[in-house]
């Protein structure tokens, strides 16, 4: 429980990256990533959320750059990577096999992974699935993409939407009455319909949705992504894509199920107690099966990294796992 009182954290300065490339992972997509900090420094990876969400310029900040080397990328479909919004070949396991080739392609033993919302899931995967190549695990808004959650945030059965009924009802009725026993799939055929109007109503519907949950006290950014037709397209479709399919997982549980592989990893859990995005139960539960990694609920924060409360937490996490 996050009670103490003291000073909060900031962010390490903005700076610029000291390397940047491409990789391709498959036959379709490419990987944009960047490099920041220390070049010979002690190596973490950033994975963005959404999914298809793709990297912010502020997410090096959370990182010593002087001790740290790190390292940002789009995920499939996602930011700059291409080709844009591709849900071919876009699986967990994909982005999986991803962080992999980029450790492998960067000459990287072993990194620190730091992941929010969606990037806690696949943080979360990635350390079950390599559990050798992780040093330390920094995890935010804890998402593990069972139906209970989605349901939460997506549909009309008495979650967000009893919190925000003003966002959710433009949302829940760009649907045809008819379609929304189910909105989630109602929302995936129109993104991926072939006509291209259809695609970017659909998008900006959904994402504004989403966006207007982010923060305790409003995310004007996000809502500014919102209105953008690439990015817009880019979040709701993958993400709609990802859900649909249950996160790719064999069972509902199935990243609860295998804490026991990662027990062993140091990490730290934040969460924000008034996220609407991903509700502490979540993270509480992850606790719960994993009692040796520290778990800080900050009381006056909602879903977003960039809270003041979120943010000085994650910052003395990364700063805690300088020594490893």
């Amino acid at each position: 429980m996050d009670m103490a009182k003291k000073p909060l954290r900031d962010l390490y300065p903005e700076s610029e990256p000291y390397d940047s490339g491409w990789l391709q992972v498959s036959d379709i997509h490419k990987l944009s990533y960047q490099q920041y900090g220390n070049s010979k420094g002690k190596a973490a990876v950033f994975l963005h959320g959404g999914p298809g969400a793709g990297v912010g310029p502020c997410d090096h900040r959370f990182f010593d750059p002087e001790v740290y080397r790190v390292i940002l990328f789009d995920q499939r479909g996602a930011g700059k990577s291409t080709p844009a919004g591709e849900l071919k070949e876009n699986t967990t396991w994909d982005l999986v096999e991803d962080i992999e080739k980029l450790r492998k392609h960067l000459n990287i033993d072993r990194w620190v992974v730091f992941g929010g919302s969606w990037g806690s899931a696949l943080s979360l995967a990635y350390a079950q699935a390599h559990p050798s190549r992780v040093k330390a695990l920094v995890l935010r808004g804890i998402f593990t993409v069972r139906r209970k959650e989605l349901e939460w945030l997506y549909e009309d059965k008495g979650g967000a939407c009893m919190v925000y009924p003003d966002c959710f009802a433009a949302y829940k009725n760009f649907i045809p009455h008819a379609e929304q026993k189910d909105l989630l799939h109602a929302y995936y055929r129109r993104l991926i319909s072939d006509d291209e109007k259809v695609r970017i109503d659909a998008a900006k519907h959904y994402a504004r949705w989403e966006m207007s949950l982010g923060a305790l006290l409003g995310d004007e950014e996000g809502l500014k992504d919102a209105e953008k037709d690439e990015w817009s397209q880019q979040f709701s479709r993958i993400g709609c894509h990802y859900f649909i399919n249950g996160g790719f997982f064999v069972s509902d549980t199935q990243l609860l199920d295998n804490v026991d592989k990662i027990r062993h990893i140091p990490a730290t859990i934040v969460q924000g107690r008034y996220d609407i995005v991903c509700p502490t139960e979540t993270a509480w539960l992850l606790h719960k099966c994993w009692p040796e990694a520290e778990f800080f609920i900050v009381q006056d924060a909602g879903h977003l990294a960039y809270e003041p409360g979120i943010t000085s937490r994650l910052v003395e996490a990364a700063d805690k796992y300088k020594s490893l």
